[in-house]
């Protein structure tokens, strides 16, 4: 009996000595914030080139992220947790203005990495950003998205990238205050002041990590259109709106100081799904800058 035990025992010993232990965790990235602009690069199929625009505003389809970790593409850790956001080519960091068209809803959020992969959406937001505009996961919502100016500037100031331009400080303003009705609807809950800073605040550093100052604003859904390209003779575009009519698209005409645009639009469509599904027709025929906007 005693020679089982010690040739069981050695058996668990040797057993044990075998086993390797796990390896350790990988250690988490270093990070390293920076002003990113990048070269032209191709993604989910299309090609974007990133440039600056500090007067970005435009309506589009916002997209969800997962909750990833890592490196963004200027180097800053990616944090679920916090208002941050994708966008295809403007510059990084930027902050910008995200209205949900669907609610009225409005936040800040600072977009530090490239993406949505796919055309048809022109944001990615974080999933606590989303949670805020109450855009569910793998969700997608309607919505306004503006560069703030004074913002971004300020903050690729701060990691000393970009051009330096002196952007005038915003006047103060009267304080308002405004009620914000909780998720779901119901009753709107009590005003919170959310009016101008004084001028010395203004100037402050932009943080890093956002305040949640939950915004909002009057609801105005419009309606979905496919933009399929803009034109300086009507011959060219009514040569598109032809190829694409079983879309029902029609050519706008407008001006641009002396001259004549003509804009080749589709719709409108009532889903989101459905204008995916006229926007990637738009795309297999050939109009490569065709995208989704609300109108």
């Amino acid at each position: 009996m005693k020679r089982l035990l010690s040739v069981f025992a050695s058996l668990v010993l040797c057993v044990q000595g075998c086993v390797k232990p796990p390896p350790p965790p990988p250690p988490k990235p270093a990070a390293n914030p920076h002003y990113e602009l990048g070269a032209p690069y191709q993604a989910g199929g299309m090609w974007y080139y990133p440039a600056e625009t500090y007067n970005l505003d435009t309506t589009g389809i916002a997209a969800v992220e997962t909750a990833q970790l890592g490196l963004t593409a200027n180097g800053e850790l990616r944090d679920p947790t916090a208002l941050t956001a994708a966008m295809q080519t403007i510059q990084l960091p930027a902050i910008v203005e995200v209205t949900n068209l669907e609610n009225g809803r409005q936040i800040d959020v600072r977009v530090n990495d490239r993406g949505p992969a796919s055309p048809g959406r022109i944001i990615a937001l974080s999933p606590r950003a989303a949670l805020l505009l109450q855009i569910p996961p793998n969700g997608a919502a309607r919505v306004h998205v503006q560069v703030d100016e004074v913002l971004s500037h300020r903050v690729v100031d701060q990691l000393g990238g970009g051009p330096k331009l002196q952007i005038a400080t915003a006047p103060s303003g009267v304080i308002t205050s405004e009620s914000l009705p909780p998720p779901g609807g119901g009753p709107a809950g009590p005003a919170r002041i959310i009016g101008a800073q004084a001028p010395e605040a203004a100037q402050a550093r932009v943080p890093d990590r956002l305040p949640e100052n939950l915004r909002a604003t009057s609801v105005d859904s419009g309606e979905l259109y496919v933009l399929c390209g803009s034109f300086s003779r009507a011959t060219y575009a009514r040569e598109v709106a032809a190829e694409l009519s079983g879309l029902g698209a029609d050519v706008l005409q407008s001006r641009d100081g002396r001259d004549h645009v003509y804009t080749v639009r589709a719709g409108p469509f009532v889903t989101i799904p459905q204008a995916d599904r006229a926007l990637a027709e738009a795309l297999r025929d050939g109009v490569i800058d065709a995208r989704i906007v609300i109108q």
